[in-house]
């Protein structure tokens, strides 16, 4: 272990982050009612350049009239190349109240992004004296980055979650693909060749690298790591397996861009009762090494030291923190 400790992550549920646009303001309270753990109320991609003011109207209305009961409530702006995100940063925190948690920059590509946010909001909460601070959630979409990601987690003591952008990622990097996470079909490997015989085909994920490299650096700087969209709302298996993919690799949670995907992400980002059940046995057994002096025990036939209760203690502080 590092003499530098890696600081906590917030201790927060994070499993499903559930995506609305700004100019459907009929729809925000069937988000405050869903079983997500996050609202992203959106100002972005989802809301068309001459809806962008009544978006802003209509999520200051909703931010200080909803309940939103326990759940972090976060606002995206406009990305930082646009005329909208300055007004976006100032009418949400002049006008709304206290309710908001966290406002997403999309696009993020390096520390000097981050940093103009983090001024204005600095200066509006002074000027208007407020007391909560606002925390910032980022997203990885584009080549600068992914270059850049670890600056871009250690920007601000503001910083609170990054998240992956697969579809302006994919445009950045120039990938041939029009789809939204997931795999994709022309990437692939095939057996090594031998004769005349058939060559199975093994479809690999296109997004490894880059979950990898936005793990690392939450872990290191104490983000929330999240996976972003699936497109394709109608399948269930996909986003599933995509969800799996990105938990296995310490990722906390997803997005949902359809509230039928709120339930797929809960269930995957939740600890099952036999992994509870699992992680607590594995620590008691560890317990009872240690006080019978060894540092490794065996447990269901496999060795269990002291990394297995690091790994352990993350299953079993999950599920307090969603209970």
């Amino acid at each position: 272990m590092s003499f530098i400790v890696q600081p906590q992550a917030p201790a927060r549920p994070n499993r499903c982050q559930l995506f609305g646009p700004g100019s459907r303001p009929q729809i925000f309270e069937k988000m405050a009612g869903s079983a997500a753990d996050v609202i992203n109320l959106d100002l972005e991609d989802s809301v068309a350049p001459g809806d962008k003011p009544q978006a802003r109207k209509n999520i200051i209305e909703a931010i200080n009239d909803i309940d939103w009961g326990n759940k972090t409530l976060s606002v995206r702006i406009n990305g930082l190349d646009t005329p909208y995100w300055y007004a976006d940063v100032v009418e949400v925190l002049e006008q709304a109240g206290d309710r908001i948690d966290q406002i997403m920059i999309p696009k993020a590509g390096n520390a000097k992004d981050i940093y103009a946010v983090d001024a204005l909001v600095t200066a509006i909460e002074a000027a208007k004296g407020r007391t909560k601070p606002v925390g910032f959630e980022v997203i990885i979409e584009t080549a600068a980055g992914l270059a850049h990601v670890e600056e871009i987690a250690a920007s601000s003591p503001r910083m609170r979650a990054m998240s992956l952008g697969a579809a302006d990622y994919a445009a950045s990097m120039g990938m041939q693909t029009t789809g939204i996470g997931g795999t994709q079909a022309n990437y692939y490997m095939i057996a090594d060749h031998d004769g005349d015989a058939s060559r199975p085909t093994y479809l690999v994920d296109p997004w490894h690298s880059v979950t990898v490299a936005i793990v690392a650096a939450c872990r290191t700087h104490g983000l929330l790591p999240v996976d972003g969209p699936f497109g394709d709302f109608s399948d269930d298996a996909g986003y599933t397996a995509q969800a799996k993919r990105s938990a296995t690799l310490g990722m906390v949670g997803k997005w949902a861009i359809h509230p039928k995907q709120v339930a797929l992400a809960n269930e995957v980002f939740t600890p099952s009762a036999e992994q509870v059940t699992e992680a607590r046995e594995i620590l008691a057994a560890m317990e009872q090494a240690e006080k019978d002096g060894a540092g490794a025990a065996v447990y269901k036939g496999r060795l269990v030291d002291l990394a297995s209760i690091r790994q352990a203690h993350v299953i079993v502080k999950q599920a307090e923190m969603i209970g």
